[in-house]
């Protein structure tokens, strides 16, 4: 059996394209200076340990049987490129749980508010941003964790030496004065609260 001539060429020059420009991924990724490595480290991420949970409760006592609702931060990861003096460009990712309580009733949705908040290290807020999260328990389930996603946090540098390192991102949710209170005398319900 022969092949004819440009059958063979064609196959020849598909071989030469993807085995006779052998490049490394280091090669085949770089785009500009944009590949090197950042030259220091990303900024912190973590969830605000006065914010990092919500508990509501449907009465007045604080008791395991008054739990209606509860959320926590679990996970938080980030990553982050930035070279030259260009700001830093982030990307976030949170896991945040959900527990539904006994006093929660027929109830199967929810809604809070968290927030973003990017600080120069120990100084202050640059940027603070609120989202929602709307919560839907699947039918027979007392528990659900969500995973949210930010892309594109920028934050600016002075200069090419300013280091990731000098930041932080922080979040946290949108809570009233007595749940704030509540996570700061560190008392908690667990987020699997109802569950059997």
């Amino acid at each position: 059996m022969q092949f004819p001539k440009i059958v063979i060429l064609i196959f020849f020059t598909i071989l030469l394209i993807n085995f006779g420009g052998c490049r490394s991924t280091q090669e085949i990724l770089q785009i500009g200076e944009a590949a090197d490595a950042n030259p220091g480290p990303c900024p912190r991420a973590f969830a605000l340990y006065d914010a990092s949970r919500i508990v509501e409760f449907s009465g007045d006592a604080e008791t395991f049987s008054n739990v209606s609702f509860t959320g926590e931060f679990q996970k938080i990861r980030s990553l982050c490129r930035y070279y030259g003096d260009k700001p830093i460009e982030g990307d976030l990712e949170m896991d945040i749980s959900f527990g539904r309580g006994p006093a929660s009733n027929t109830q199967t949705t929810i809604e809070y508010e968290y927030f973003v908040a990017v600080t120069r290290k120990n100084i202050g807020v640059i940027n603070k941003k609120t989202f929602p999260i709307q919560v839907k328990f699947p039918s027979g389930k007392n528990r659900v964790t969500i995973t949210e996603r930010i892309n594109k946090i920028t934050i600016p540098r002075a200069n090419a030496g300013t280091s990731g390192e000098n930041f932080e991102i922080i979040v946290g949710f949108i809570l009233t004065p007595e749940q704030r209170e509540f996570n700061i005398q560190g008392k908690r319900f667990r987020v699997s609260a109802g569950q059997s």
